[in-house]
């Protein structure tokens, strides 16, 4: 295994179960303590991990942007599972928008086969996916280019998606949570899916389970705000309860 792998491996792992011990870890992968301490060093360093005696915790940081090359290995099966969901929500001849999250990207991969689809996206990963697929009208946004997520950004980005209008934008986010709503990690991105929501008919959140009772550094919107939230799994009563008192559709 690469050591990017087990790296990318383990912060799943962290996110997962919020903390890690490095002796556990060293016995699974095979290798020395002192390349697990090495591992959790790095994710340290990006802000992803708090080392402590004999292990990590999940770092604590709200404003932690991962690198999309990390966002696209982590929670790879539930990405999966609510791409397949958002493939039967979306038809063939649909206009949408997709943000720049790995979701989307995942969502995009999907929806190949559908037919005569038209996508608005600042993601330059989701543009690349799709960019030999026939008979789609595919629109970047245009803006700032920032590296860490392959997004595009900045003023010209959302001027450009505010001057259509679309069936439906497919969102994602850091963390939603019943006080704070739906937040992002980051002010450029955090803007650029606020003017997707406001050209679009419908808008539908796709976070995968972990994201829920987290709050991140901005937010986007309340969750009275979207039409409807797509999950990997099914989500704790309380959450249920609170989308049924809200009026918003939950499908996993």
């Amino acid at each position: 295994m690469l050591a990017i792998e087990r790296k990318n491996e383990i912060l799943a792992k962290l996110r997962k179960e919020q903390r890690v011990l490095v002796s556990e870890l060293s016995a699974h992968y095979g290798v020395t303590e002192e390349t697990i301490r090495r591992d959790l060093d790095k994710l340290e360093r990006e802000g992803l991990a708090t080392k402590t005696y004999g292990g990590a915790i999940l770092g604590s940081s709200t404003k932690v942007d991962l690198s999309y090359t990390i966002r696209n290995k982590t929670n790879v099966d539930a990405k999966r599972r609510i791409a397949e969901i958002m493939a039967g929500i979306i038809q063939d001849g649909d206009h949408i928008m997709l943000d720049d999250s790995s979701t989307s990207l995942y969502i995009a991969k999907q929806i190949r086969e559908k037919r005569n689809i038209t996508v608005i996206t600042n993601s330059i990963e989701i543009i690349m996916e799709l960019a030999d697929v026939d008979g789609w009208n595919i629109m970047s946004t245009g803006g700032r280019l920032k590296p860490d997520s392959l997004a595009l950004v900045g003023n010209q980005a959302e001027q450009m998606i505010r001057k259509y209008h679309v069936d439906m934008a497919v969102i994602s986010c850091k963390g939603i949570d019943m006080q704070q709503g739906i937040t992002d990690s980051s002010e450029f991105h955090s803007l650029t899916k606020q003017a997707m929501m406001a050209s679009a008919r419908r808008t539908i959140l796709a976070l995968d389970s972990s994201k829920f009772d987290k709050v991140s550094f901005i937010q986007i919107a309340g969750l009275d705000d979207v039409d409807c939230v797509v999950t990997d799994r099914e989500p704790p009563q309380e959450w249920k309860d609170y989308f049924d008192a809200l009026g918003l559709e939950c499908r996993y």
